[in-house]
């Protein structure tokens, strides 16, 4: 995943440690540095139709994601 704190800003990746009780998300950036975030501000990997790599917004991504129905 990456992420960047304001628009004039580079992306930066980063590593998931969860989520915050606002709905905010923990990560830590590359130097170890741990930083909460709104789900605005981050963009995730996913390959495309013939496997390149492409970056997604993540509250796209979870909008889309759906569960299959408990048995």
């Amino acid at each position: 995943m990456r992420f960047r704190r304001r628009a004039t800003e580079r992306w930066a990746t980063a590593r998931t440690l969860g989520v915050e009780a606002d709905g905010s998300i923990r990560v830590a950036d590359g130097r170890g540095a741990v930083l909460s975030l709104p789900i605005s501000s981050i963009e995730v990997s996913l390959s495309g139709p013939r496997g390149a790599s492409r970056w997604e917004p993540l509250a796209e991504r979870a909008a889309r994601i759906e569960q299959l129905p408990l048995l």
